[in-house]
């Protein structure tokens, strides 16, 4: 029974891992950027890498905050619940954290990127972090929903 919390903490310890390497390939994108002559394959590739890190940061966190979710009644039981409260009241604000931090990047990557994009291409990027918002808000939206059952 003592094995099912820590693996809990181990995925948790990925996800920080996951937002360290996903910061790290933000800065490297935002120093390829203010080159003075940016390879614009490398800051895709690096791009795409940042995407990808968010997605699988999203989606584990959501997984946890789930399963953080169902198995918490907000009833007492034997023994104390204030660790494991402030445990889950620290991870939400690590995670609120990193999404305010994730987003002032995209913010500054999408401020850079803007200047070395044909007008085209800058249309393809801002529809692209419309749909993006769009699907985070509706993912944002379902597990409320769900609560209420």
């Amino acid at each position: 029974m003592a094995t099912a919390p820590m693996a809990r903490m181990d995925q948790l310890d990925k996800v920080e891992k996951e937002v360290v390497n996903c910061l790290h390939t933000a800065g490297m994108a935002l120093s390829e950027v203010a080159k003075d002559k940016p390879s614009q394959k490398q800051v895709d590739l690096l791009v795409t890498q940042f995407m990808n890190s968010l997605q699988k940061i999203d989606t584990d966190l959501t997984s946890q905050i789930k399963y953080l979710s169902e198995v918490s009644t907000g009833q007492p039981h034997e023994g104390s619940s204030y660790a494991s409260q402030k445990v889950l009241q620290m991870a939400w604000h690590r995670l609120e954290h990193a999404r305010s931090r994730v987003s002032e990047l995209d913010r500054i990557k999408s401020q850079h990127v803007s200047r070395y994009i044909s007008p085209a291409q800058r249309a393809a990027l801002i529809q692209q972090q419309q749909q993006q918002g769009g699907d985070r808000g509706q993912q944002q939206q379902q597990p409320q929903g769900q609560g209420g059952n």
